[in-house]
């Protein structure tokens, strides 16, 4: 089976343009006049009652199977239920199958210094860790409990995990049928395109490879969106910042004056966000056109207005979209601005600002920010 950089390298582009046209006639034959254009978040389709976890609903199940695997009173009992976890870890953190999970060989398909597992069979890929959840791996995986077990120690059984999943979700007030294998995969990758990462790269992550996606995804090459993964996993375990919004994409223009030089992002999506950095930031960073770059921008500095017509300001980001949240407290109010291609951008405004605006859910809206207020990072 062909792999989607396999897919987009042997396509010409004639071929690629009929792909192209014959999904917009299908989206057409459907009543669904649509472009089809690269997009983010907007383009997973999750079918009306597909269950799936929250991040937050994650983060205690993760913490309560670690709490769990901890207070084990034998070495026996140890060893079997962090073989559960391991397998957890891949599933949680890697989106991947419980069969992948269940065939891999612990001492081949764990290449701990890159913090990848190598899935094979029909959907064979290279799965990106967090490196703090592939040391944990390697740690248990290297300890004294499964010297005799080593290349078998996620040889389980497929019920036996099934139930022991069903029993961690009770115990941490879960529904059973939200804590399987299948809807965890699945809130993983719904985690990472909320994460900023493009639906066709989380698509080629979990190892879901189509013609189709080939041709929503024609800028990125197989190369490419491996590395856009790196850098959301790499954020994911390091990166502590307090800005809300990410948009991660290709550089597309880059101008120079002599002392500012203004960068030009597209995204997956076909967004455009313009930051101006000093030359000395620009070389310290290595940038070019082509190069994969997140721009983060902190929620006080987007600018909320209702339309621009008339409006004269600096800002040359600017993002119309529809409120999908309003939060408020005593200090300010977090309102969460849904662009059309299903992307987030959060602003922290004042209530005053709240009130007087009329901001609520439904409101369409312009998000804007400055140049100066988007920063550049490079993994």
């Amino acid at each position: 089976m062909l792999d989607l950089a396999s897919i987009i390298n042997s396509a010409s582009t004639s071929e690629l343009k009929l792909i192209l046209a014959g999904v917009e006639k299908r989206l057409a034959e459907q009543g669904d006049m649509t472009p089809v254009r690269p997009s983010g978040s907007a383009s997973l389709s999750v079918p009306e009652g597909t269950k799936h976890l929250t991040g937050d609903e994650l983060n205690m199940a993760t913490d309560a199977f670690g709490s769990w695997c901890s207070e084990a009173k034998t070495p026996m009992q140890s060893r079997s239920r962090n073989r559960l976890w391991i397998a957890f870890l891949l599933i949680r953190y890697g989106a991947v199958r419980l069969g992948e999970v269940l065939a891999l060989d612990d001492q081949k398909d764990f290449k701990t210094a890159r913090n990848e597992v190598v899935v094979r069979g029909g959907h064979a890929r290279r799965v990106l860790l967090p490196e703090p959840v592939m040391q944990k791996i390697s740690r248990l995986l290297n300890s004294p409990m499964f010297y005799s077990m080593r290349g078998h120690v996620l040889a389980l059984d497929q019920g036996y995990l099934r139930r022991k999943f069903y029993e961690r979700a009770r115990a941490c007030g879960l529904s059973g049928s939200l804590f399987n294998p299948r809807v965890i995969r699945h809130s993983r990758a719904i985690e990472l395109l909320h994460g900023g990462v493009p639906l066709q790269v989380v698509q080629s992550f979990m190892g879901q490879q189509n013609l189709t996606l080939a041709a929503n995804y024609l800028e990125f090459s197989g190369e490419s969106a491996q590395r856009i993964v790196q850098q959301y996993i790499n954020r994911e375990s390091k990166m502590k910042t307090s800005a809300r919004n990410a948009f991660t994409g290709k550089i597309t223009k880059i101008a120079h004056d002599g002392l500012l030089v203004e960068v030009e992002l597209t995204t997956v999506a076909g967004l455009q966000i313009v930051s101006v950095i000093t030359e000395e930031s620009f070389t310290s960073l290595h940038l070019a056109e082509g190069s994969v770059v997140t721009a983060t921008v902190k929620a006080p500095w987007v600018i909320l207005t209702e339309h621009e017509d008339g409006l004269k300001t600096s800002a040359r980001n600017k993002l119309s979209g529809t409120i999908s949240d309003v939060k408020s407290s005593e200090i300010a109010c977090e309102v969460v601005v849904t662009l059309a291609d299903g992307s987030n951008v959060c602003a922290l405004v004042t209530r005053e600002s709240v009130e007087q605006l009329h901001l609520a859910p439904g409101k369409k809206i312009i998000a804007m920010f400055k140049a100066f207020s988007v920063i550049l990072n490079v993994e």
